[in-house]
């Protein structure tokens, strides 16, 4: 066979691939992208390729093999090294999605894009010093499209330079004045007061979007900028205001975003049925000397980013932010694609086989370089409150925190913010409550099942007591209180949430039955509440 025959073999097959792909004939597709990787194995596309197609197929190790293989075959191009790192990602390499931000850096004089790409990489790991250095530098070289400006300012804010986000944002907004995301931000940098506000800004663009537009992606900008309208009148004390702006922006949410009250109650059932099979048998890395984890879990919005960084204040703590290594490698170890709740509901029926020895190992392996030379490094990811058990055989040794806040607080917390797309739950109030019902089924189960396994940090205690509650928390963790781990508004860390503004305020009670300003127009979640209290009789 001479070799334009094989080309023209090679080109046929490729064809043949794709219209397997378009037909969804999913295992004919992978056996022809097999035996193209055969024949091309230098091809980095070819196996990016080839694993998306065994993600899709649920096989979540075969496709991060075909990753690490295709890393030391990168060429020097930067949106593919950027692509290969985002599927690292959600393979949960970090490891070497972190070499390919460092390969990119190595990039000699790059152009205002690349450093934006180098930053958002940074970011993505979770590194947000990295991001910010990278993108001072982009900005000084010239940033000219909407995600970087966007990414400049979050980073900004992230970070604490707070008067530059807001100049950043305003910017943004002026050059694309549907940009939505950039609103909301603008909204919650600070506190908006009579003297300084953004609320005729707002209004004004609010008023070019069009209405009553059945398009999902005009619904989601007209309810990002109804909620950043509604943090300023909230600010302001025109609650009245503020709720019609609230209730338009979370109708909208709710429309396009309904809530899988039963994917969630079928979760947490599984979650609890299996319980007594992951508590089961040995724990593992029990060894392990390095650098460890301190989880800190809870509803979203239950004061976990205040607690992060009390607790990163200390001289032996660091904190990584909210990264999904934990769930990452624990779908590695059941060979399950990341996919929302079935994905989980998967691994819960592969429980028995799973290996908690390798999937505490993996997770740490994955993690060391985050501690930063501290003896701790915090695990923010209020959502782990599902993985107690798991955490506790795979890592026996790691403390976890649980925030516990009032119900009406949190779930009103829940439902002001805007998460968008992430968190169908919050944009309605009887779904908020069935999601508020879940979690405390989960975490009553978990102090049944296994006492002790979490500690209880109630928020009120947290605020109206710190030191008090800092010490039980510390003790717990093994370690003595600092004055800093009670002076949060001295804390320079990079703070990566919706609350990063707030937490770098000295400690306060505002967050206690704020929900009260608006105790009429809330009077139907109070209801579902106590109806979901009563029904779950294990509350």
């Amino acid at each position: 066979m001479t070799s334009a025959d094989a080309h023209t073999g090679e080109a046929r097959l490729r064809q043949q691939a794709r219209q397997f792909l378009e037909a969804g004939q999913w295992d004919a597709a992978k056996a022809a992208f097999e035996e193209l990787v055969q024949r091309a194995p230098r091809d980095v596309p070819l196996r990016m390729e080839l694993a998306d197609l065994m993600l899709r197929r649920g096989q979540m190790r075969a496709a991060s093999s075909q990753l690490l293989q295709a890393a030391p075959l990168l060429p020097n191009d930067v949106p593919m090294i950027a692509e290969l790192a985002w599927r690292l990602s959600m393979t949960g390499e970090t490891l070497a999605m972190r070499a390919c931000a460092e390969r990119l850096e190595r990039a000699p004089d790059p152009p205002g894009w690349v450093l934006a790409e180098q930053a958002h990489l940074r970011w993505m790991l979770g590194d947000i010093p990295a991001a910010r250095a990278r993108m001072d530098l982009a900005v000084a070289a010239g940033i000219d499209s909407q995600t970087e400006y966007y990414l400049n300012a979050m980073l900004l804010q992230f970070t604490g330079r707070l008067a530059e986000a807001e100049v950043a944002l305003l910017e943004t907004l002026r050059r694309w004045p549907d940009y939505g995301d950039a609103a909301v931000i603008l909204a919650n940098l600070r506190r908006q007061t009579a003297a300084t506000n953004h609320l005729g800004f707002l209004r004004e663009r609010l008023g070019r979007l069009p209405r009553d537009s059945t398009d999902m992606r005009a619904g989601l900008t007209r309810a990002k900028f109804e909620s950043a309208i509604f943090k300023v009148f909230d600010d302001l004390g025109r609650h009245d205001e503020a709720w019609q702006a609230l209730e338009r922006s979370n109708a909208l949410m709710h429309s396009f975003l309904p809530y899988d009250a039963d994917s969630e109650a079928a979760v947490t059932d599984a979650l609890i049925e299996v319980s007594a099979t992951a508590l089961s048998g040995k724990t593992g890395s029990t060894t392990f000397d390095g650098p460890m984890p301190i989880f800190i879990v809870g509803m979203p919005r239950s004061g976990s980013t205040l607690l992060d960084h009390m607790l990163s204040a200390h001289s032996a703590v660091t904190s990584a932010g909210e990264i999904n290594d934990f769930q990452r490698q624990l779908h590695w170890i059941a060979d399950v694609a990341p996919r929302g709740n079935p994905s989980l509901l998967k691994i819960l029926e592969r429980t028995g086989q799973l290996d908690f020895d390798e999937l505490g190992a993996r997770y740490l392996m994955q993690t060391q370089w985050r501690a930063q030379g501290r003896k701790y490094f915090i695990d923010k990811l209020p959502i782990n409150v599902r993985m107690v058990p798991f955490i506790r055989r795979a890592l026996p040794r790691a403390p976890i925190l649980h925030l516990a806040r009032d119900p009406m607080d949190v779930c009103y917390s829940n439902l002001k913010i805007m998460f968008g797309s992430a968190s169908p739950y919050c944009y309605d109030m009887q779904a908020v409550s069935h999601y508020y019902g879940q979690y405390a089924r989960l975490t009553n189960h978990w102090r049944e099942a296994l006492p002790n396994a979490m500690l209880d940090i109630p928020y009120a205690s947290l605020v109206r007591d710190p030191e008090a509650t800092m010490r039980q928390v510390l003790g717990h963790c093994g370690l003595e209180i600092e004055e800093a781990c009670l002076r949060p508004e001295l804390n320079t860390s990079p703070v990566a949430t919706p609350s990063s503004a707030q937490v770098r305020e000295s400690i306060h009670t505002r967050g206690i039955a704020q929900w009260r300003h608006y105790e009429k127009q809330l009077e139907p979640l109070r209801q579902a509440l106590a109806a979901e209290l009563v029904s779950n009789t294990t509350l």
